[in-house]
């Protein structure tokens, strides 16, 4: 009928009788066929009712391709085992995704709030120099007063002048102090020239305790007293290091001496470079001596050296490994028991932060939380050959509410905040009497995102990794008390 139909069409066309518009077009249609199709006008319609057009055709092919999807994802006739198992996996893996998505979409959060509160801080230091440049602008310069020199020296003053012209004094400004440092006082902070405005600078040396003191630095294992102000060693080349931990082996076992340094940067997804430096000096330079390939991939800044082996959890995981340095393989593997992971307790500023191994005088710990301590912090002691808990220890403070932490002399100590610049270090946990006790001792974020803290064994220091920045802590202890 339809070729019938076509046929006439064509035979009017050949005749002249389709003047008025007729068209007959002829092609193939998706399956490969001929066919023909023809148009004529309308006499008494000027135009047709919208009866679906190209939106209602792409509505189509996204329907049949979301019907595709659907089909595949149920793995299509699911009354059987296969369709089952499918199913089943198919389920697993987008719930796996949309963990992985709430996590980032976290992380993005507090990158975007730590962004908005730089840039807030920013504007304020803006408004303050410019309020700063408008009083300078306004203020008058202080009339300039010319220095008389001075007159010459008396001779019962008991003061000789020295030769070659040299002021009465600068003989004795010169002296070094009882710490043979001369650089508290220089003849070139203080001449008798030509007149004009000259400024004598002092510069104070802070003297150690003597040994009778109860407090000392670098002695004894008590309480901490005080923390220094960061000192910035080395800033990361990339944006895979604006998190990231770096650390010494307090008992480095050859091929690798005391003062080598270790360094993982921790942002992305395939974290497995371990560099090493043959000093402080080189890791300053940028010059790594040693890359190891990890293999497994490591989970966030909760990573450790101690007698030869890095010790990190594995990603997306509560397993704990053991990796060897010496022979560059894994020497052993532990879950730790009820562990939260991945995003579960970490601290307050995320990036998956639920496990923390480090390492003090007393051995190797794993500050954590479990389902069962509802957030509190963990401590646990671990055996560092097989990764067994030794003994385990559960505060009262939630891992959630402080920035980071670390462990000196068996002690637990607490930062309130990642991210302002002053902030405190607010709780302590003793795990020799398992008592805990809030404290403030100032702490600084100089560089206001704070992302790992640890004790270095080796130099008495605090380590951190504070927006790309790999700082180090000076700390004052108390002497440790009789029992």
């Amino acid at each position: 009928m339809f070729l019938l139909l076509s046929l006439c069409v064509w035979g009017l066309l050949l005749r002249g009788d389709a003047q008025d518009g007729a068209a007959l077009w002829r092609g193939n249609d998706r399956s490969g066929r001929c066919q023909y199709t023809f148009s004529v006008p309308s006499p008494v319609e000027a135009s047709c009712p919208q009866m679906g057009g190209p939106e209602v055709e792409n509505l189509k092919a996204r329907l049949s391709l979301l019907e595709v999807l659907v089909a595949r994802l149920t793995g299509g006739d699911t009354g059987g085992p296969q369709g089952a198992g499918t199913t089943a996996r198919a389920q697993s893996e987008l719930q796996e995704a949309l963990n992985w998505a709430k996590g980032e979409k976290r992380t993005l959060q507090l990158e975007k709030e730590h962004l908005e509160q730089e840039l807030q801080g920013l504007q304020r230091r803006m408004e303050e120099m410019r309020r700063e440049t408008e009083r300078l602008r306004d203020r008058h310069c202080p009339p300039h007063t010319p220095i008389v020199p001075p007159s010459p020296p008396l001779h019962d003053s008991g003061l000789m002048r020295p030769a070659g012209g040299s002021p009465p004094m600068s003989h004795l400004m010169t002296r070094p102090n009882r710490q043979g440092d001369s650089s508290s006082l220089r003849d070139s902070e203080w001449q008798f020239g030509p007149a004009g405005f000259q400024e004598l600078k002092a510069e104070v040396t802070e003297v150690p305790a003597p040994d009778g003191s109860e407090e000392n630095t670098g002695l004894g294992c008590g309480e901490l007293v005080s923390v220094g102000e960061p000192v910035t060693h080395r800033k990361a080349e990339s944006i895979a290091g604006k998190y990231g931990v770096w650390m010494q082996d307090p008992e480095a076992v050859s091929p690798y001496g005391p003062n080598m340094v270790w360094r993982i940067d921790t942002i992305g997804s395939d974290v497995r470079q371990l560099f090493g430096y043959d000093d402080m000096e080189q890791l300053s330079k940028g010059f790594p001596s040693k890359v190891l390939l990890l293999p497994e991939l490591v989970e966030s800044t909760g990573a450790t050296l101690y007698r030869g082996s890095l010790y990190y959890q594995r990603r997306r995981s509560r397993s704990l490994i053991r990796f060897d340095l010496a022979s560059e393989s894994i020497a052993a593997r532990r879950d730790l028991p009820h562990a939260g992971f991945h995003g579960q307790f970490p601290y307050s500023w995320g990036g998956y932060t639920d496990i923390d191994v480090s390492v003090d005088e007393q051995g190797l710990w794993a500050v954590y939380s479990t389902s069962k301590a509802k957030g509190a912090i963990v401590i646990s002691q671990l055996d560092p050959n097989s990764l067994e808990v030794k003994r385990s220890w559960e505060t009262n403070i939630r891992k959630n509410s402080v920035a980071n932490s670390f462990i000196i002399c068996g002690k637990l100590y607490t930062v309130a905040s990642y991210a302002a610049p002053d902030t405190i270090i607010n709780y302590m946990y003793d795990t020799t009497t398992s008592r805990g006790k809030a404290m403030a001792i100032p702490f600084r974020n100089k560089y206001r995102y704070n992302s790992m803290i640890d004790y270095n064994v080796a130099q008495r220091k605090l380590f951190a990794w504070d927006n790309y920045h790999m700082v180090s802590y000076d700390l004052r202890l108390a002497r440790q008390q009789a029992v």
